[in-house]
């Protein structure tokens, strides 16, 4: 639900026409996927599907019953068929042999790889007892807000049988596990014409004979209930009414922008931590309101909420009427170790003698009343979806405390579900992070060859991305590659001009709302010009100085702003030339300049070393290839400087340089991303000549 009120009912969007031919398992997919579509039936990664289906056992040759369930982490929204786990379903029966009472149910979890059909590596998830025990064929579990807001009220119980008399059953709050699974088969013996089940504080279950019929009762049960939602709360002032007004949009971005890189530093203790903004009207409308602090002290109700959310948001302490973001700046580390005091605090309380060890205690969630919700995550999209999941709590406490009371979990079972074994099981399995991970970059030049190489070099790595460049055609279409390959959430873009204070200023305002700071910069912006001095106007010798060494200095100076302000450290890395160590002919006015880009980054490596800040460059000569400076003047006039026309040009820079090699953009970004990496993190000052081999531009 992303409206405010007046909700629409969902579509039914299964086609008759696309479903036609497909194979039960397929037919499945199909479901799962066109239920995932939409965020108002579940959220990204939550809720599971399953069919129960005949298959030809691989050794006998017989036909067997089989199920098919999504499997653990995976999202019904985008999942393939690989993504669905497949278990005989006699073996699964087996297990209730096995079974050893609730205190034991964590156990089963380890006997479902023995019941696996035809060797799927896909592992199996915790709740598939849960479709497994429904006598049903298709199961769908959803976790739809107006589904939750039913469940996480005090009566919800009542409330289901209001709105769904006998059709939809109800069942008290029980962590996912074999003992849910065995309480839904007992509810499907004891109500035969029931279409599904409300779970106390979790979400729905639906089933159906028939692929068809099960997604239609899916997509019925969460209309009535939002049709239902809709007429209660007509006309009722949402959390209490509103208490604050909001800040324009430019204004919220603003603040935003100056506190995120804060937040950003006091997160970033364990690992580099990436943030979200999101200023929707269902946020604003949460964040200004006078019930706002008591229901986000409540927590999150649905399991998968929480998870991504933990036990409670961060109220950040800032009053729109007074714009007193310099007040809330210097309150904030209190506030930040306020809230890990109080985690602690939980975590001592609520911990058994088997717990794993506390887990960062930070926040995931900050609201500020007229800006709207940040969230931090070790990565853009975990911090987008953590967003998400939070905008579903706000509209599941919309609906439960204007038709009754919202409870949130109990908070040792807040607890338990956080620090399930289980669940530390899955994290520990998870891949380890990629060598950028959690890294903010902003490359000028971006769109350019030795540019878009070094971002892609950075995405490859796990960073985020900021393409500044002042080609909007070059930049778009760099940006749709690189999005294309590595996805929406890392990319961004931004028209700059490096000569352009203000400009440059606001390219940095908006990385920090974009991703929450900067860690990288690689200052790639350029031109180059070619002229015997004498032939050289000012403005020419202007313009190189402008851009390759004011921008640069432009450019940097931002970048330790906000680096300071995160507290973090950083890595600056200047893209030079060879032509800044040697000199070359009819260049005087580009070599000069590159030779200040060169002094820049010592003086600048000097300044910076006490803030963690490493400033270094890379020498790069003749790299033709995807370059934007060889695409004008610049190729003509050195193919005639050197008494070659244009296609000898590459081939005369290779057979100049000592190992007669070509250089490339790939090549410059590989010494870009090592001088980013924890592999440079002892080296500031220093030059990297990627030149094939240039004794002129020897260091020493």
């Amino acid at each position: 639900m992303q409206k405010i009120a007046g909700n629409q009912l969902l579509e039914n969007r299964w086609s008759e026409a696309e479903a036609d031919g497909l194979s039960e398992s397929q037919l499945l997919l199909y479901r799962s996927n066109i239920l995932g579509s939409d965020k108002r039936v579940t959220n990204y990664g939550g809720g599971n599907t399953s069919a129960k289906v005949m298959e030809t056992d691989p050794l006998t040759g017989e036909e067997v019953e089989v199920l098919w369930v999504k499997g653990s982490g995976g999202d019904i929204g985008s999942m393939k068929l690989d993504g669905f786990s497949t278990l005989y379903m006699d073996k699964l029966r087996a297990l209730k042999g096995l079974y050893r009472g609730v205190e034991h149910e964590d156990e089963m979890v380890g006997y479902l790889p023995h019941c696996t059909f035809n060797l799927n590596p896909r592992a199996a998830s915790i709740d598939t007892p849960l479709h497994a025990y429904v006598p049903r064929k298709h199961v769908d579990h959803v976790h739809a807000d107006a589904i939750i807001a039913i469940a996480a009220s005090n009566n919800s119980q009542e409330l289901t049988q209001t709105v769904f008399g006998d059709r939809i059953g109800w069942l008290p709050w029980k962590r996912p596990g074999y003992e849910l699974g065995l309480m839904l088969e007992r509810f499907c013996s004891e109500n035969p014409d029931a279409d599904g089940v409300v779970l106390a504080s979790h979400g729905l279950f639906t089933w159906g004979d028939t692929a068809r019929s099960c997604y239609d009762a899916t997509i019925d049960v969460i209309n009535v209930a939002t049709a239902w939602l809709d007429t209660e709360t007509s006309g009722h002032p949402a959390f209490g009414g509103a208490e604050h007004i909001s800040l324009d949009a430019e204004t919220r971005r603003a603040v935003a922008a100056r506190l995120m890189p804060a937040i950003r530093g006091f997160v970033s203790g364990n690992h580099h931590m990436v943030g979200h903004f999101n200023d929707s009207d269902v946020v604003l409308e949460f964040v200004n309101a006078k019930g706002m602090e008591p229901l986000a002290a409540l927590g999150t109700s649905c399991p998968d909420h929480f998870l991504r959310t933990k036990i409670r948001p961060l109220v950040v302490g800032f009053d729109p009427a007074k714009n007193n973001i310099d007040a809330v700046l210097e309150r904030l580390p209190q506030q930040v170790a306020d809230y890990r005091d109080d985690y602690t605090a939980y975590y001592d309380r609520c911990k058994h003698d088997d717990s794993p060890a506390l887990r960062d205690p930070n926040a995931v969630v900050y609201l500020v009343p007229g800006v709207g919700m940040i969230t931090f995550a070790k990565d853009k999209a975990t911090a987008r979806i953590s967003g998400e999941f939070y905008v579903n709590a706000i509209n599941v406490m919309r609906g439960a405390s204007a038709v009754s009371e919202y409870q949130g979990l109990p908070e040792q079972e807040a607890f338990d579900i956080e620090y399930w074994l289980l669940e530390e099981a899955k994290l520990q399995r998870m891949p380890k992070p990629k060598s950028l991970a959690g890294r903010v970059a902003l490359v000028t030049g971006g769109a350019g060859g030795i540019g878009s190489a070094t971002a892609e070099r950075y995405l490859r790595e796990g960073a985020c991305v900021m393409l500044a460049d002042i080609n909007d055609e070059a930049l778009s279409s760099t940006a749709e590659t690189l999005s294309h390959s590595f996805g929406d959430d890392v990319v961004r873009t931004v028209r700059m001009n490096v000569t352009d204070e203000n400009a440059v200023a606001a390219a940095y305002s908006e990385m920090a709302v974009e991703f929450g700071g900067v860690d990288i910069l690689v200052s790639n912006a350029g031109i180059a010009s070619s002229a015997p001095v004498e032939d050289t106007t000012l403005d020419l010798w202007n313009r190189n100085m402008d851009i390759l060494s004011t921008g640069y200095f432009l450019v940097s100076r931002e970048a330790f702003k906000v680096m300071r302000v995160q507290g973090m450290g950083g890595s600056i890395v200047f893209v030079a030339s060879k032509n800044g160590l040697a000199a070359s002919p009819n260049a005087s006015a580009y070599c000069t300049a590159k030779a200040s880009e060169i002094h820049l980054a010592r003086c600048l490596a000097l300044e910076g070393a006490e803030a963690g800040i490493r400033v270094n460059v890379v020498n790069p000569d003749a790299v033709l290839r995807g370059s934007k400076i060889w695409e004008g003047d610049w190729l003509e006039q050195r193919a005639g400087t050197y008494g070659t026309d244009k296609d000898g040009l590459q081939e005369m820079y290779r057979q100049r340089s000592m190992l007669k090699r070509s250089v490339f953009p790939e090549d410059i970004a590989e010494a870009a991303y090592f001088l980013a990496s924890e592999s440079a993190s002892k080296s500031t000052g220093n030059i990297i000549n990627v030149d094939a081999g240039n004794v002129q531009s020897f260091t020493r």
